[in-house]
């Protein structure tokens, strides 16, 4: 099994609309996800093509994100940065939108971004430590090395904060993360 998973709540409708479990701890570790979520983050991304990443927190206080879009779309994305790993550097991304409804869970070892593919979108996202700024880290969006595919519009440059525009590449980063013999796989 991946360690980056991809989860699709059921949903349960009628006339006035639907109702769904995000979360439940014992779901969550049948299918191997054991973690404790500590904190809940929002954001809000006003315009389309907003791009955020490729963050992650680093050992002591490594975060593990459970990733929703609950207004718009996004293209979520993780790339293992685990040391040792044979798929060091490899990403896998899914759509996320309100529609949808599907989740993507992130463990510790993978750095985290997304692309808004409309305007106004937000994302609410579980984390498993609480933010420790010594900890924070990230890559390149743009990293050749990665080489994220990106669905961004020819000639479309992604809006991003200052601090991601600075992010270091891929060569030459030594990783914190340890690699725990689970590849990254393919999103089922």
């Amino acid at each position: 099994m991946s360690p980056v998973q991809l989860i699709t709540a059921k949903r349960h409708g009628d006339a006035r609309g639907w109702f769904t479990e995000i979360y439940s701890e014992a779901a969550f570790a049948a299918r191997g996800i054991d973690c404790r979520f500590v904190q809940d983050n929002h954001s809000l991304s006003v315009p389309a093509f907003t791009l955020r990443g490729l963050h992650f927190q680093a050992p002591p206080h490594g975060q593990a994100k459970l990733v929703r879009c609950i207004r718009g779309r996004i293209f979520d994305v993780a790339v293992d940065v685990r040391n040792g790993s044979p798929t060091f550097g490899q990403w896998v991304g899914a759509e996320l939108s309100a529609e949808n409804g599907s989740q993507l869970f992130v463990p510790v070892g993978f750095a985290h971004g997304f692309l808004t593919l409309e305007p106004d979108c937000e994302v609410s996202y579980k984390v498993s430590s609480l933010y420790a700024p010594q900890s924070d880290g990230g890559l390149r969006w743009d990293d050749p090395a990665i080489g994220i595919d990106w669905p961004l519009p020819a000639g479309t440059a992604p809006a991003l904060s200052p601090k991601d525009a600075a992010l270091p590449l891929l060569a030459g980063w030594r990783s914190p993360f340890a690699y725990d013999g689970a590849p990254l796989t393919p999103l089922a």
